[in-house]
């Protein structure tokens, strides 16, 4: 029997339901994790995939979170491919990149088969950040690692759970290594739990409708996935087009696109040589840089899933920043892939003006703080992604304190639960009024974010991009404002830097976090002056700079 001999609503309404369950995963593992970090910011992602591990439905959560659960699940296969090496009720884990974990060691894959009377019929996953798992600083992120063995615990794409039962050394093994073991082990049963919800869903899914029919309807709506990301490629301009662009410690990144009627090919091979820092990426999270792109441009408002990436086509060099090889650090993975994710926005920007708007301020800007607590003497460690404008577009003025493109669905901690978890007080957040982003329309605004430390013994690591060449405009439009932190100590010299490792910090230092406009789209000069009046009285704007770059006197 073919997908089309069975009933397309049926088909549908298991695609529906596969959502439903993947969304299910999500406000599980929301609800019962231990860091804010993932209840509260939502540093996570949960998906469904098919037996041979493509992605068939995707839950809330950072995009490019999503995009790394087929590949992990794809490596679980191919490692596990022997007769009964994988049995009902048994969980897989893994974070290490250069074994399916795509991303850094923080983030651990959490991945379930499904089964329906002994046949393998589908896999649940999810991935979340970690606070601690080990290494040579807390927090596990560090610029100074000059190998991944310094980064922390690596799980190499192993079992954690076999037959519904936990394998004890190993999470003993995984616990030991945490300065947080607890709040570890937490997080780690909330996504055991989540994989296992979906996993329930699933199997109740395909006994009420038969597996055929669930494994048809998976297959069904990949197959659309494909063809509707091949009628959207069609609509693209055609041709081969090319950036180059140097980056804030002087390395030049290149990239090349080739966009005909039946692929979709990014060549990133001209590229330098992987670093011996942390500023590294894996092949595989280029590739979910690239599927974020692809996906915007073609339907960006459907459901991802394995067909819709059919098109696209990706051309690395094994070896280089973008395809780094063992035993490359590779902590600040995010920084590099937002590079790959914004080097290709602004190499099709010109070209595609009614999809893409001017550069936004395309770093995740982590912020890492932590310690001991003043009221509980535990160790704490913040993880922090930070808000920042974005470009303006042809019809309207960029967004104000929105995260990246690359983190997506996710949120701020508030400062109040900051307050109470961590050792530190919020003393303020307001919009970022530095000069920058100016045009016909305007880029969006980024913040100013001070911490107050209550302790002393502590230490910050944050790693920013965008800092020396800030987010670009198109048509005319000014570029935007850098991304920065400021460390004002309660004593001592002012210091202002992009990345720093392991600062020590002391009750009553102030660490501010400033985040970039995005950038501006046609001449200034154009502007509506009553707009520039509006933007006054709204706080984005100040009036001496409505005077000097629109002239409007306000």
């Amino acid at each position: 029997m073919t997908v089309r001999d069975h009933d397309p609503i049926t088909l549908e309404i298991i695609q529906n339901s596969l959502q439903a369950a993947a969304d299910e995963m999500f406000a599980a593992m929301k609800k019962t994790a231990m860091s804010s970090i993932i209840y509260e910011v939502l540093d996570m992602g949960t998906g469904i995939m098919d037996a041979e591990g493509e992605i068939a439905s995707s839950g809330a959560g950072i995009p490019a979170f999503i995009g790394v659960l087929d590949k992990a699940t794809k490596v679980i296969i191919r490692r596990f491919d022997q007769p009964g090496a994988v049995q009902p009720g048994d969980i897989f884990a893994t974070n290490d990149p250069y074994f399916g974990g795509v991303t850094h060691l923080n983030d651990i894959v959490v991945i379930m088969p499904v089964f329906v009377n002994d046949r393998l019929i589908a896999w649940t996953a999810n991935i979340a950040h970690h606070s601690d798992v080990g290494g040579m600083a807390p927090g596990s992120l560090t610029g100074e690692a000059t190998e991944i063995y310094q980064e922390g615990l690596r799980l190499p794409a192993i079992k954690i759970i076999e037959r519904g039962e936990p394998i004890k050394p190993v999470m003993d093994i995984i616990r030991i290594n945490s300065r947080m073991p607890d709040v570890l082990e937490g997080d780690l049963w909330a996504a055991i739990a989540s994989v296992r919800v979906g996993a329930r869903r699933l199997e109740e899914l395909a006994r009420k409708y038969g597996v055929d029919v669930f494994s048809a309807a998976m297959s069904s709506f990949m197959d659309f996935g494909e063809q509707v990301s091949r009628r959207e490629l069609k609509g693209l301009p055609k041709g081969t087009f090319s950036l180059s662009e140097e980056q804030d410690d002087g390395q030049v990144f290149n990239v090349s696109i080739t966009i005909s009627d039946d692929a979709f090919t990014v060549d990133l091979r001209d590229n330098p040589d992987q670093g011996k820092s942390p500023v590294n990426t894996s092949r595989d999270g280029v590739m979910v840089a690239a599927q974020m792109i692809f996906k915007s441009l073609t339907d960006p408002y459907s459901p991802a899933n394995g067909g819709s990436f059919r098109p696209l086509e990706l051309l690395t060099r094994p070896g280089s920043v973008f395809h780094a090889s063992e035993p490359a650090p590779i902590g600040f993975y995010y920084e590099i892939e937002l590079r790959v994710y914004d080097i290709m926005w602004r190499c099709l920007a010109p070209h595609m003006p009614d999809r893409l708007a001017a550069g936004h301020f395309a770093s995740v800007c982590g912020t890492f703080i932590g310690g001991i607590h003043p009221d509980t003497g535990r160790q704490y460690t913040i993880i922090e992604p930070q808000l920042g404008g974005w470009g303006a577009s042809r019809g309207s003025d960029g967004n104000t304190a929105m995260f990246c493109g690359f983190h997506g669905e996710t949120y701020n901690c508030p400062a109040e639960i900051n307050e109470a978890r961590n050792g530190l007080y919020v003393d303020r957040m307001e919009l970022n009024l530095e000069p920058g982003g100016e045009g016909r329309h305007t880029g969006g605004r980024g913040i100013v974010l001070d911490y107050r430390i209550r302790a002393d013994n502590g230490f910050l690591t944050a790693g920013y991009t965008r800092s020396k060449f800030p987010a670009w405009g198109l048509d005319g439009g000014n570029d935007g404002s850098p991304n920065y932190i400021e460390f004002i100590p309660k004593s001592g010299e002012r210091k202002r830097f992009a990345f720093t490792s392991g600062l020590p910090t002391s009750k009553d230092d102030i660490i501010r976090v400033v985040t970039g406009s995005g950038g501006g789209l046609g001449n200034p000069a154009e502007r509506d002056p009553d707009q520039v009046r509006e933007d006054v009285r709204n706080g984005l704007l100040t009036s001496e700079r409505a005077k000097a770059v629109f002239g409007v006197d306000v």
